[in-house]
């Protein structure tokens, strides 16, 4: 399914709504700017396997380019705008793009695509922008005609990862035109999370990150209107879930724990009764938190585990979770197995790396198979790990634990930051968090916590004695943290995910 189908049956239906602009773009207009631009992209020579690169802020236009590339069979990979020059021309050489489309992000990026002999193409929204062709002339210019053939393309998208540079995920590309059925997302979210063609779909998160692109183009493929916020703020959420009369929104912890310290009284301001399906994803949830956000929305919050891979998938729904807290599901894709270090399966209740098992292997990271076979199981090779650490119960259901690259060993004791984390999450002084190891000369490591404080508190001793205590009244006293750091800021990504490998960095030696 593609919004093209739709354009035919519903074509004055809004496929995406900015919410605060309030600016419309209908099924009808994005199915012909999506065909004009596949259109252009086909008479530039351009084949199926070809990568177009895109790096914008959350700007309509974002979805004029992915189903462009989706019809005409193109790779289409979406760039983080936060990141460093030299980062995203890494990305741009990496990836072979053929193409650039740039967005309205405000920066002077002229050395990043100069000299790169795979971009053979720029294309701005922008008129006027040197060295780029303008978004609207080739709109104006370029043909209508739809193609008896549209062979589906796919995403290629960076994971961020923990250490080192960011790998391009590269999944094998569907055998079927862009209107055929079959899509992975789409399915999950018309099967799992009743999306259809009445769902309103609010997107607080930047679309250059999976989750969000996956979803609204899921939704769109669906029938449904996206509502796309430009940021997250937690007040403006709450609004545009009231006025949109959302259905069906998707989170990140972060932000349910920004919502959650909002005034009461500003929070009881909102209507949010029309939401069926809070989604969240992206990081563990504390137990703390997700419970609160059940007692204000009720029993609408359903938890997907997966990653940029899609390797496998869990899905947990709001009534399993009170059964399991802690949860994040049971398997929606793939097999769950739980080794050790070593490839040997674990048995019920134990720690150890999770794997999935597909069918055949499902992504690939782009021209490095080094880094693709380091996630492969050593006897199944199509058994894959992204590193993460957790168990399953009796009962089949997922429960992670940490990831493996940050997991503490303290006097041979192994420790999960993620644990006590999820203790502090909710704490009045704490407003973020990231708990480490750090080097120690006696036990090997020792647990830190390195906090930002919220508005009124100081970065005092006692305040620092006040964290760990009430760490222990959590966690086992072993596990609390033995020094507090107060620090300004803590490096995350713009969807919320923790940079820790950077917080790492001020403790360690350069060599780890």
């Amino acid at each position: 399914m593609f919004p093209g189908i739709h354009a035919l049956t519903t074509p004055n239906k809004p496929a995406l709504i900015m919410a605060t602009s309030g600016l419309e773009v209908t099924y009808a207009q994005l199915e012909e700017r999506s065909l004009r631009i596949a259109n252009w992209l086909r008479s530039k020579g351009f084949q199926r396997g070809d990568v177009v690169a895109l790096l914008s802020d959350n700007d309509p236009r974002v979805f004029d380019v992915y189903w462009a590339a989706q019809r005409a069979g193109l790779y289409i990979t979406s760039v983080n705008f936060h990141l460093r020059s030299d980062e995203v021309r890494y990305i741009l050489e990496n990836s072979g793009a053929k193409c650039l489309f740039l967005g309205n992000i405000g920066a002077d990026l002229n050395a990043v695509w100069n000299d790169l002999p795979s971009l053979q193409y720029r294309v701005s929204f922008s008129s006027g922008v040197q060295g780029f062709e303008s978004m609207e002339q080739i709109l104006e210019s370029s043909s209508t005609a739809r193609p008896a053939y549209e062979p589906r393309g796919a995403d290629m998208l960076y994971s961020s990862g923990t250490t080192g540079r960011p790998k391009g995920v590269r999944p094998p590309l569907p055998e079927r035109q862009v209107s055929e059925p079959g899509d992975t997302m789409v399915s999950m979210f018309s099967g799992h999370f009743g999306c259809n063609k009445d769902t309103v779909y609010l997107s607080p998160a930047p679309l250059y990150h999976a989750a969000p692109l996956r979803t609204c183009a899921s939704v769109q493929a669906l029938g449904g209107t996206a509502v796309v916020m430009d940021k997250f703020d937690p007040e403006t959420a709450l609004g545009a879930i009231e006025k949109y009369k959302i259905t069906v929104s998707q989170w990140v912890p972060t932000m349910f724990v920004r919502m959650l310290k909002l005034d009461p009284s500003v929070r009881a301001r909102y209507d949010v009764s029309s939401m069926k399906v809070a989604i969240h994803a992206a990081a563990p949830c504390p137990m703390d938190v997700k419970h609160q956000m059940i007692e204000w929305w009720g029993p609408v919050l359903y938890e997907y585990y997966s990653c940029t891979e899609v390797n496998g998938m869990t899905i947990i729904r709001p009534q399993d979770w009170l059964q399991k807290p802690g949860s994040v599901g049971k398997a929606a894709l793939g097999t769950i197995h739980i080794c050790d270090d070593a490839g040997q399966e674990l048995r019920t209740g134990e720690d150890g790396l999770v794997y999935f098992e597909r069918d055949i292997m499902p992504f690939a990271y782009h021209g490095d198979p080094e880094k693709t076979r380091s996630t492969q199981h050593p006897e199944h090779p199509t058994w894959t790990t992204v590193g993460d650490i957790g168990h399953v119960d009796s009962d089949e259901f997922l429960f992670l634990t940490d990831r493996k690259a940050f997991m503490i060993i303290s006097g041979g004791v192994n420790i999960y930051p993620q644990e006590i984390e999820n203790a502090l999450a909710l704490h009045p002084a704490i407003l973020d968090i990231a708990v480490i190891g750090v080097p120690d000369a006696e036990m090997g490591e020792q647990v830190k916590a390195v906090v930002t404080l919220a508005s009124g508190y100081k970065p005092t001793a006692e305040l620092a004695q006040e964290i760990i205590d009430f760490t222990k009244s959590k966690v086992a006293s072993y596990k609390a943290p033995k020094t507090v750091d107060f620090v300004k800021t803590l490096p995350r990504t713009p969807t919320g995910k923790l940079l820790k490998g950077e917080v790492r960095k001020t403790y360690w030696p350069a060599k780890t």
